[in-house]
């Protein structure tokens, strides 16, 4: 792969990401701040990202697979996603906002295959090359959220927040979207890798081909946990900004005061750092450990949740904020390695893309919905709520999700394949 090349995909996958990670994690913070929402209202926005990964198959594999090149599409999502978001920061109700949200996410969430497509496409050993392109889309997400966010503008300060800066956020990513959507079409050319004329069914599509996995004992309890692990994740995803947002949560970097979505990209180098040390990790003590220590991790995140605030206890909220490369590699990583040992040649791909479908669709869809009334149950007055209660739920649930995966899944030798 040529220079120019490399740096195409890794400005494609630094907007990615930056897009992404530029009004995502603030969300849970703008809704109820300027809009008005509730717990329940905030979860319905949320879920439009579950929705968006339900739809994306049908876009990929129906359009993108079959008709065009995966650059062009890209091109074409990012500019309707741009003026998406530019309606998304001019509403100023719910329930006109919430339309907006679902159109994006749904225009959205196929870029993440459609961005690997494209990269793969170039590569002649992903194994070896894809790592140093992916990896600038964490840096993308960390700049957007610490160094935009957080340290130039301050739109996640506590007085920004009361006078609704977070709304920029919204502009920023609109002109980041519309940059990569023209920028999108200068990429590799990368054709359709489906004959148009060749028949796909549904069942192609969202991976149901590789439901017979789940005759496997082993497979269909690490199934069960994987779904249901997504309930607490949803209070993570959609509420963890808007707590440390409702405290004023905050952390001196550089004498200059660090608020939620800057805090928030802690998880992000996180999640970079126990990438690394997953291989060593999943090769001394096996997959079922591996997963365990995961679950133990959210137990540990939501406990640090309800019991850390910002005096001098503001370190338990960064623990926790830190633990994400825990929860999320070890857990979810390690179960698309484990999918992909158990899936075999035939079913690599429809194996994937069940577990995606069950996990960031069904799971997530789930869990923001959960998370939406049990916030809405402990609000204490307008925009204040019982934050102790709140976390001790989904502590809770990833504890009792850990015991049964501990009892029930019996030992079984993974390869770990990186």
């Amino acid at each position: 792969m040529n220079i120019k090349t490399k740096f195409q995909l890794s400005f494609m996958m630094f907007l990615e990401f930056f897009i992404w990670g530029g009004w995502f994690v603030t969300l849970g913070i703008y809704l109820p701040n300027t809009l008005g929402a509730n717990g329940s209202e905030t979860a319905l926005a949320y879920s439009s990202q579950s929705w968006g990964a339900i739809i994306a198959p049908f876009i990929i594999g129906l359009i993108a697979d079959r008709y065009f090149n995966a650059e062009r599409i890209l091109g074409v999502l990012h500019l309707v996603g741009a003026f998406l978001m530019y309606q998304m920061a001019s509403a100023d109700d719910i329930a006109v906002f919430v339309p907006y949200v679902f159109g994006y996410m749904i225009a959205y969430m196929p870029t993440l295959a459609l961005v690997n497509s494209v990269s793969f496409n170039q590569m002649k050993d992903p194994s070896k090359e894809f790592a140093f392109i992916r990896v600038f889309g964490t840096i993308g997400w960390i700049i957007a959220g610490l160094i935009f966010i957080s340290l130039i503008f301050q739109w996640d300060s506590p007085e920004s927040i009361a006078n609704g800066a977070l709304r920029n956020t919204f502009l920023m990513t609109a002109i980041a979207s519309a940059i990569l959507g023209i920028f999108s079409f200068t990429l590799p050319k990368t054709p359709p890798k489906v004959d148009k004329r060749e028949k796909v069914s549904v069942s192609e599509i969202l991976g149901l081909d590789a439901l017979k996995l789940l005759k496997d004992r082993n497979y269909l309890i690490f199934f069960i946990a994987s779904v249901l692990i997504c309930i607490p994740l949803g209070f993570y995803y959609q509420h963890a900004g808007q707590y440390l947002g409702e405290i004023g949560a905050s952390v001196n970097v550089l004498g200059s005061d660090v608020g939620p979505a800057g805090m928030m990209t802690i998880g992000q180098i996180s999640e970079v750092l126990f990438m690394l040390l997953l291989p060593f990790f999943f090769k001394k003590f096996g997959f079922k450990k591996t997963i365990l220590v995961g679950m133990i991790a959210w137990l540990v995140r939501y406990l640090l949740f309800a019991y850390g605030n910002t005096g001098e206890l503001i370190f338990m909220l960064i623990i926790g904020i830190a633990l994400h490369g825990i929860c999320y590699d070890f857990f979810f990583v390690s179960g698309q390695i484990y999918t992909d040992t158990k899936a075999g040649e035939k079913y690599k791909s429809a194996a994937q893309g069940l577990i995606t479908l069950a996990t960031y669709g069904v799971g997530m869809l789930i869990g923001f919905w959960v998370a939406g009334q049990i916030v809405d149950t402990y609000e204490l007055s307008e925009n204040t709520h019982d934050w102790v209660s709140v976390w001790r739920f989904p502590a809770i649930f990833a504890f009792g999700v850990g015991i049964l995966f501990a009892l029930l899944f019996k030992n079984e030798k993974v390869e770990y394949k990186s």
